[in-house]
């Protein structure tokens, strides 16, 4: 009955962290009275911990994607495929953040005209119809309004003194009907890796991977071809013959805007970057490398009912490096009745551990966790029953948030980054970016 490719939705709304609705489109007269509320008081307050991304109520389905804090939500009628609606979520997500700079409540309630316009563009009837930020310029003529977002570390990679405030990434890309000349040329790349480490109760580490991307966002007039070498002595594959710190990747892939003619012999990839911000490679390592975190448990049953916990974590990467709003949680039993934690702020200043009784959970907080530092909390639990094996396997496993940056964990490296077309006049800004970030950094407790 339905020739395309996908089904198409009934309603597409934005929902801000309190409940409120940012952004409703309605596109086939489909919709449900009070979905919103509905769909809010079902995530809200989900039984089973984070909800599903894919909800039936009442006979109408409701998909979500969270972005920011913001609830990205689509409704259908139809039998649809989960996986194609949340790609289209992403799709939008990505699209506004290109026009409106940065996505937060406040910039899609000051953009909500150019907002809808894109919706309008992007859907006809429920229907994805083209998503490309680039080929949407042709038909948008709202400018977006810029926000002020928050500051990030971002070093230039050619003359020190070209000096950029660190929200410049976030600009709105240019409308079509904008001709602005006094725009700069300048391009931003980030090094972003994701890490996945597996620590056993003796510190030692049983699994650890790095999930990988080099991200970009291009303000250069004219869309001239680029040329962005990396390591030279980059190899892709295990199978291949590698020299000792060189830099394996298991396995990668490249945007389509990517050329690789020179790649095999020189480690440069020339592109021409599309507008908005892009994933230009994205790449995964599964060989050994230098966890920037290291942690050392320990467990005392002192009797029956107390339980003693020691956990020593050293921060292994060179002094001049620190880890940014470091959060260690570790997880207490249920049968835990009294928790406290006790650690020494005079050996590294801006650190709090609490315990939260209704998640059974001691949090413990660094704003800034130096290189070559070692740091200690000391967790007494008091139980209202006696300790049992079951209740043991509850304390734990521990898990670490944090964000290092200019640290580059695998070592790969962009040598430079220059136009290769050699007619154009100008030199553009350069800057690059390296950030190392938890994904799963966990660690068992014996």
């Amino acid at each position: 009955k339905n020739s395309m490719s996908i089904a198409p939705i009934s309603h597409f709304f934005i929902l801000s962290p309190r409940g409120d609705t940012i952004i409703s489109k309605d596109y086939r007269g489909e919709v449900v009275i009070g979905a919103t509320d509905v769909f809010f008081r079902k995530v809200k307050f989900s039984e089973k911990g984070d909800p599903l991304p894919c909800l039936n109520i009442d006979g109408t389905n409701y998909l979500f994607t969270k972005k920011n804090g913001l609830l990205f939500v689509a409704t259908t009628k139809w039998n649809c495929s989960p996986s194609q609606v949340i790609e289209l979520l992403d799709r939008l997500a990505k699209v506004f953040k290109d026009y409106c700079g940065v996505l937060s409540e406040e910039s899609i309630r000051k953009n909500f005209i150019l907002i809808y316009e894109l919706l309008d563009e992007m859907l006809d009837y429920g229907y994805p119809q083209d998503t490309g930020t680039e080929n949407l310029k042709n038909f948008v003529y709202n400018d977006p309004i810029a926000v002020e977002t928050s500051k990030s570390l971002r070093i230039p990679t050619t003359i020190a003194s070209k000096t950029n405030p660190s929200s410049a990434a976030h600009k709105p890309i240019t409308g079509s009907s904008s001709g602005n000349s006094k725009q700069r040329n300048e391009i931003f790349v980030d090094i972003i890796e994701r890490l996945n480490v597996l620590f056993g109760t003796n510190g030692q580490i049983l699994s650890s991977s790095i999930n990988g991307c080099i991200q970009m966002k291009s303000y250069l007039s004219g869309n001239p071809e680029l040329r962005l070498a990396l390591n030279e002595d980059l190899i892709i594959g295990k199978g291949g013959r590698s020299s000792y710190g060189a830099v394996i990747l298991d396995d990668c892939n490249f945007h389509e805007c990517v050329r690789l003619d020179e790649f095999e012999s020189s480690r440069q990839l020339l592109l021409i970057p599309p507008d908005g911000e892009f994933v230009c490679l994205n790449y995964r390592i599964t060989s050994e490398f230098r966890a920037p975190f290291r942690m050392f448990p320990t467990v005392v049953e002192t009797d029956a009912l107390h339980l003693e916990l020691m956990l020593l974590v050293r921060a292994d990467m060179p002094e001049t490096q620190y880890g940014n709003n470091v959060t260690i949680s570790i997880p207490v039993p249920k049968s835990s009745g009294s928790v406290s934690a006790e650690i020494d702020s005079r050996t590294l200043p801006g650190q709090v551990a609490e315990y939260n009784s209704t998640n059974k959970r001691v949090d413990w907080n660094l704003k800034r966790f130096q290189g070559g530092v070692e740091q200690s909390v000391r967790v007494r639990i008091t139980l209202t029953t006696p300790c049992t094996a079951s209740s043991r396997k509850e304390l734990g496993p521990i898990s670490v948030q944090f964000e290092v940056p200019m640290y580059s964990v695998s070592g790969l490296q962009v040598r430079y980054l220059k136009i290769a077309d050699k007619g154009k006049s100008y030199n553009p800004y350069r800057w690059v970016r390296y950030v190392t970030k938890s994904n799963s950094y966990v660690s068992r407790v014996g």
